[in-house]
C-alpha cells in the first residue's frame, strides 16, 4: 500500500468531515433548540449550490464576486429557512414528532419541484474558486488547494458557533431553550422569533454547506436525499443538540469513508475484502454500532422518555355495524372488480396495488401506532420478502407457491435480529436505528451481484400458471384480507393490550408483570412478516424485484400513508395507503411536477387535518351521531 496515497485519502476525510459538519451543525442547532426533525435541511443545502451557481454564473468579477456569492447564497438560504419556519413550522412544534416529519418531508417535494422549475433537470457544474483552482506539494503528492481551504472551514465554523452560543446574550438564550424552553417563555423571552432566528441560522449553515460544495459538484435534484441521510446520521451519532459532538462524529465517519477508498481491495488468507463498497454503507454501521453501545450517541444525554402533552389516544373500539357493512361492501366491490375489466383494463392493476400498499402501511402502523414505536426503515422488510420470494423461486427453484408461503418468514427473521437491538431505544435514536439496518440490509442487494443481481434485481419472478390474470388478483385479495384481519385480531387479544399498555406506560405494565422489551420484540417480528407478506405478493405482480423496494424513499412512502390516514385510527393505514396509492398514480400522470401537487397536498392534510383522513371521518361521525 502506498503510504503517501493513504495520507493524501486521510486527508480527504478531514475535507469531507468538514463539509459534512457544516450541515449537520444546523440540523444539530435545529433540533436542540426547536425539538423539529428536519427533513427538509437536505433541500437547503440543495438550494445552496443552486443559489450559489446562479450568483456566481450573473456576478462573475474573480475572487471578489466569488466568495461574495457564496455568502449571498447562504444568507439567502438562510432568509428562506426564516420564511419556512414563521408560515409552516411554527405552527407544528408542539404537535408530535411524526407530523413535524410529515410536513418536511412536504417541502422536500416542494423545493425539489422548485428547483426542477427553475434551473432544469440536467446538472450544473459550477467554475473553480478563483485563485484556488491549482494543487500544491504535500507528502510528496499534488494535492487541492481548495481541499485545505475546506478542511479549514469546519474547525473555524465550529468556533464561531461556539463564541456565538457562549458569548453573546442570543446564545446564551438559546442554550436556555435548549435546557427547558417552557421556563424561559415564562421569564418573558419572546421564543417565536428565538425559535425563527435558530431556523435561519441553520439553515444558512446548510446553505453555506451547499455553496461551497460547487467547485467539487454539480448541483443536481438528488442531492437532497444523498446528504440528509449523512446529515442524519452525524446528528445521531455525535448526541441530538450536541455541536461538538457532530464534528467529532463527522470526523469519525469521514475518515473511516476514506480509509475504505484507500484499502480499496485486500487479499487476506485466500479471501477477497473490498472494503471499497463499504463506503455505500459504513456511515449506518457506525450509528449501529455506537446506538447499541451508547443509545444517546457519544455526546448527547439520556433523554426521559414520556407521552406528558402528547394527545391522548381513544381505546380501540370494535367496529360498528355500520363499520363492517361498509368494509363488507368494499370487499365486495373488490371482488367484484374483474368483470369490469374489459371496460377499464388498468383498474385490477391498480386496485392490486392498493390492496397491497393498504398491507404495507398496516404492518408498519401496527408497530407506530398501538405500539408507539416509530421506524424509518419498513421497507427492510418489505424488501426482505419479496427477494426472499425471488431467491426462493428463482436460485433454489421452489415452485411460486412455496416461494409465497416461506418468503415471509425470511422478513420475519430480519425483523427478529434488528428488533432485538431497536426496541432498546426510543424516540428518534430508534427511528434512527431502524433506518440503519435498512440501508445495511439496502446495501448487501445492492452490491451482492452474485446473488441479487446487483443494481440490475431480478427479473422473470412470475406466478403459478393457474394464478395468471384475475386468478392472482383474487389471491392478493385473499391474503391482504387475512392479513388485515388477523393484525386487527392480535390488537384485541391479550398481547394486543399488553402491547398498547407498554406504549402508554411502559413502567406501569413492567409493574403488572408484562415483560414490556419481549412484548415490543414480538411486535416487531409480527409486523416485519406482514411487511414480508406485502413484498411478496409485490415481486409476484411485477415479475421482477430491485433494491428500490428496501431503499429510503419507499420506507418514507409507508411513513406518508399511516400518517395521512390517521395513526390513532384502525382504518388509518387502509384510508392512507389507498389515497396514496390513487394520488399518487394520477397525479404523477397528470403533471411533471408531482412531486409539489403532492407535497401541497401533505401541508394541507398536516395544517387543516393533523389527525388523517381516517380521524376526520370519525369525528364527522361523532359530531352527526350527537347530533
Amino acid at each position: 500500500m502506498d503510504v503517501m496515497a493513504f495520507l493524501a485519502q486521510l486527508l480527504n476525510g478531514l475535507a469531507e468531515a468538514s463539509s459534512l459538519f457544516l450541515v449537520a451543525a444546523g440540523l444539530s442547532l435545529i433540533f436542540g433548540v426547536t425539538r423539529l426533525v428536519n427533513f427538509a435541511h437536505g433541500s437547503l443545502y440543495m438550494l445552496g449550490v443552486y443559489v450559489a451557481y446562479s450568483l456566481v454564473q450573473g456576478i462573475g468579477g474573480g475572487a471578489v464576486g466569488y466568495w461574495f456569492a457564496v455568502l449571498a447564497a447562504a444568507l439567502a438560504v438562510g432568509a428562506l429557512g426564516a420564511l419556512i419556519e414563521v408560515c409552516l413550522l411554527r405552527r407544528l412544534y408542539r404537535a408530535p414528532e411524526l407530523f413535524q416529519l410529515l410536513a418536511t418531508f412536504a417541502l422536500v417535494l416542494l423545493i425539489n419541484d422548485a428547483c426542477l422549475w427553475l434551473w432544469g433537470a440536467e446538472d450544473l457544474l459550477g467554475p473553480r474558486a478563483p485563485g484556488l483552482e491549482g494543487a500544491i506539494d504535500l507528502l510528496g503528492r499534488r494535492y487541492p488547494v481548495y481541499n485545505l481551504v475546506l478542511i479549514a472551514a469546519g474547525p473555524v465554523v465550529l468556533g464561531g458557533l461556539w463564541l456565538l452560543l457562549t458569548r453573546t446574550r442570543w446564545g446564551r438564550l438559546v442554550r436556555a431553550a435548549a435546557q427547558d424552553r417552557e421556563m424561559l417563555g415564562a421569564l418573558g423571552v419572546n421564543q417565536a422569533w428565538l425559535f425563527t432566528g435558530v431556523f435561519a441560522l441553520g439553515a444558512m449553515l446548510a446553505g453555506l454547506g451547499g455553496a461551497l460544495q460547487l467547485p467539487r459538484e454539480p448541483a443536481s435534484l438528488g442531492l437532497d436525499l444523498r446528504i440528509i441521510g449523512d446529515a442524519f446520521v452525524v446528528v445521531v451519532v455525535g448526541g441530538l443538540g450536541s455541536l461538538p459532538g457532530a464534528y467529532v462524529a463527522a470526523l469519525l465517519i469521514a475518515e473511516i469513508k476514506a480509509m475504505c477508498i484507500a484499502l480499496g481491495t485486500v487479499q487476506w488468507m485466500g479471501w477477497t475484502l473490498s472494503f471499497s463498497k463499504l463506503t455505500l454503507v459504513v456511515e449506518f454501521l457506525v450509528m449501529a454500532v455506537v446506538l447499541v453501545l451508547r443509545p444517546w450517541g457519544l455526546f448527547g444525554k439520556p433523554q426521559s422518555v414520556s407521552r406528558a402533552g402528547a394527545p391522548i389516544e381513544a381505546p380501540l373500539r370494535f367496529a360498528s355495524r355500520r363499520m363492517l357493512a361498509c368494509l363488507g361492501g368494499v370487499l365486495l366491490l373488490l371482488a367484484l372488480l374483474p368483470l369490469a375489466a374489459q371496460a377499464w383494463p388498468y383498474a385490477m392493476v391498480l386496485a392490486q396495488d392498493i390492496l397491497i400498499a393498504v398491507l404495507f402501511a398496516a404492518s408498519l402502523h401496527f408497530i407506530m401506532g398501538p405500539g408507539g414505536m416509530h421506524s424509518f426503515g419498513h421497507a427492510a422488510y418489505f424488501g426482505l420478502g419479496a427477494y426472499g420470494a425471488a431467491l426462493l423461486l428463482k436460485a433454489a427453484a421452489l415452485p411460486m407457491e412455496a416461494a409465497l408461503l416461506f418468503a415471509p418468514l425470511a422478513a420475519a427473521l430480519g425483523a427478529l435480529v434488528f428488533g432485538w437491538f431497536c426496541v432498546r431505544l426510543s424516540g428518534v435514536y430508534l427511528a434512527m436505528l431502524t433506518l440503519a439496518f435498512a440501508q445495511i440490509a439496502w446495501s448487501v442487494v445492492f452490491q451482492w451481484d452474485g446473488l441479487t443481481g446487483g443494481s440490475n434485481g431480478i427479473i422473470g419472478v412470475w406466478p403459478a400458471q393457474w394464478l395468471s390474470g384475475a386468478a392472482f388478483y383474487y389471491l392478493v385479495l385473499i391474503l391482504a384480507a387475512l392479513s388485515l384481519w388477523l393484525l386487527r385480531h392480535l390488537l384485541f387479544s391479550p398481547f394486543g393490550y399488553a402491547l398498547r399498555a407498554a406504549r402508554d406506560s411502559a413502567l406501569r405494565a413492567e409493574a403488572i408483570g408484562i415483560d414490556v422489551k419481549a412484548v415490543q420484540w414480538a411486535a416487531f417480528v409480527v409486523a416485519g412478516m406482514f411487511g414480508g407478506v406485502a413484498g411478496a405478493l409485490f415481486v409476484f405482480s411485477k415479475g421482477s424485484v430491485s433494491p428500490d423496494v428496501m431503499a429510503v424513499g419507499k420506507s418514507v412512502d409507508g411513513l406518508v400513508m399511516v400518517l395521512l390516514g390517521g395513526i390513532q385510527s384502525l382504518a388509518g393505514p387502509i384510508v392512507g395507503a389507498a389515497s396514496f396509492t390513487v394520488l399518487q398514480d394520477y397525479v404523477m400522470r397528470a403533471t411533471e411536477y408531482w412531486r409539489a401537487l403532492f407535497g401541497a397536498v401533505i401541508v394541507l392534510l398536516v395544517l387543516v387535518f393533523p389527525q388523517g383522513i381516517a380521524g376526520v371521518w370519525r369525528q364527522w361521525a361523532q359530531r352527526k351521531a350527537r347530533s
